[in-house]
């Protein structure tokens, strides 16, 4: 897991580069804008941009289809169910259901909206480490609260899946088949309070040690955050491209209610 996640943000590419605020902004716009698209050509131009930065980013291509290969795997389940529950114009028919058009459509334009997002989540946020996210949603100003939960559940969430992983090991020692009975129910209960009960701990020893070394509730980031001519000129083609879909939207939208 840790060396996947070396293999995404430690790269050198012009996207690895660019300033992580740069990279939030532009992401969280674009995934916002391609979610309440529904034109076609939005939808091609959003696709194109994301499959442009995932160029740009120079992301090792096995991890890049490992991702949208999960993707698509959920997506594939919407492509047996939504063709058969949208009315419209029918195509075919298996057995008593039949598909529509309309259905057809409207399941490709999902699957068009979320390789889109998940391309651009790959391509901007991938090619930074979470850390470097964390400290540059503070300075954008995202209450420090947040940005501290995200860090120690970023920092801490495998420690838990080691401690789930001991404890499920030692009842599988003890002999332990899981059977859909009272007892599989009753063992997979007791794993879960003292995996909480565990995890509570972990949290206060953590807490008190932070104190101990001086934690006053605050981050402090050693990196200097400075945009770069080249960061202003990725971002504002980024946003710009980004608000290119947003008009198409727009137009087509206001065409349609006039």
């Amino acid at each position: 897991m840790a060396s996947l996640k070396d293999e995404l943000y430690m790269g050198n590419s012009l996207l690895h580069q660019l300033d992580p605020r740069v990279k939030l902004v532009s992401c969280t716009l674009f995934s916002i804008v391609m979610a309440i698209c529904s034109t076609w050509q939005g939808l091609v131009l959003g696709l194109g941009l994301a499959l442009t930065w995932t160029v740009l980013a120079r992301l090792p291509i096995k991890h890049v289809l490992a991702r949208l290969i999960m993707v698509n795997g959920l997506i594939a389940i919407l492509w047996l169910i939504l063709p058969f529950a949208v009315r419209g114009q029918a195509l075919f028919s298996v057995g008593p259901f039949t598909a529509t058009k309309q259905g057809l459509l409207y399941t490709l334009h999902i699957t068009m909206r979320s390789n889109a997002i998940v391309l651009a989540l790959l391509s901007l946020l991938a090619t930074s480490s979470l850390f470097s996210l964390g400290h540059a949603m503070g300075k954008l100003g995202i209450p420090g609260k947040i940005v501290q939960l995200l860090l120690f559940a970023y920092r801490y969430i495998h420690v838990i899946q080691l401690e789930y992983r001991r404890l499920s090991n030692a009842i599988k020692i003890r002999g332990f088949q899981p059977k859909t009975n009272l007892h599989t129910y009753k063992t997979y209960a007791y794993l879960i309070g003292m995996l909480l009960v565990k995890s509570y701990d972990r949290a206060e020893r953590i807490r008190q040690a932070m104190i101990c070394r001086g934690f006053c509730g605050r981050y402090y980031d050693l990196s200097e955050y400075r945009l770069k001519p080249r960061d202003m000129v990725l971002g504002i083609c980024m946003i710009f491209g980004t608000l290119l879909i947003a008009w198409i939207e727009w137009t087509t939208w206001t065409r349609s209610f006039i």
